[in-house]
This record gives structure tokens, sequence and C-alpha cells, in this order.
């Protein structure tokens, strides 16, 4: 059994609308010194396949849904 986390997070100079409105949100509630919120998809996949094959899958999730690679990036860890 192996498992994988997946962050998907947008490439440097990506706008990131959900990040933004957060961080005005936590200051509308009176927290201070935040610089910037930047928002991270993070899945947690159990495959009950060899080590090789999970990190063949996990590519392929990535390519074909988890991310969008014109504005995303993702790093596949397997433990």
């Amino acid at each position: 059994m192996v498992v994988a986390e997946i962050r998907i997070e947008l490439k440097p100079g990506v706008a990131d609308p959900e990040g933004q409105n957060t961080k005005k949100a936590l200051e509308l509630l009176g927290f201070k010194g935040i610089r910037s919120v930047r928002s991270i998809k993070f899945f947690e996949i159990t495959l009950d396949v060899p080590r090789n094959e999970a990190a063949k899958a996990c590519e392929e999730m990535c390519r074909k849904l988890l991310a969008n690679p014109v504005i995303q990036r993702y790093r596949i860890d397997l433990k």
C-alpha cells in the first residue's frame, strides 16, 4: 500500500483570487501583518499497487484531472 500526497499550486505570476479574498477577510477580522495568502490544493490518495506503479498513476492523475498544467504545478510525495 502506498499513500500519495499531491500538492497543487498556482504557478508564479498567476493571480490567486481565492488567496486574495482570504487575506482581505482575515484582515477584516482584525488579523495584522499578513503579507500574503496562497490557496493550495492537497490530495491524499491511497493506492494498493507497487510504489513504481503508484508514481506513474499519480503523474497520470495530475495530467488528466487534478492539475491544469497551463496555470498550475504539482508535487507528488509517496509515503
